[in-house]
């Protein structure tokens, strides 16, 4: 994949927590419907910077919760070891996958 095709944005929400959430580039600003599931791939939470799938899978491996939406997102999170296959949702083909650190 080439540099920058994944948008990702790093939320501080609670002291020692750190929220990702990552996107492929082609799905950021769409809002993806299947029977009663939404999902909302806003600009406002996933519009953070254009970064490598490296990039991505380094922040992620420091997350406490993350929230990946995409192909090479999701890819991103079983790289590195996070999310497991059998986690991942599929809505409208495109796959979602989150994953909380206890």
């Amino acid at each position: 994949m080439p540099v920058g095709d994944l948008f990702m944005k790093v939320w501080k929400v609670r002291s020692g927590e750190t929220l990702v959430a990552v996107c492929d580039s082609d799905v950021i600003g769409k809002k993806i419907c299947e029977g009663k599931v939404v999902l909302d791939v806003s600009k406002e939470f996933y519009g953070g910077e254009l970064v490598s799938r490296e990039a991505a899978e380094d922040v992620l491996r420091r997350a406490t919760v993350a929230n990946l939406v995409g192909k090479d997102a999701v890819r991103c999170g079983i790289d590195a070891g996070l999310v497991h296959e059998k986690a991942i949702i599929y809505v409208c083909g495109i796959p979602h996958a989150q994953f909380v650190m206890i």
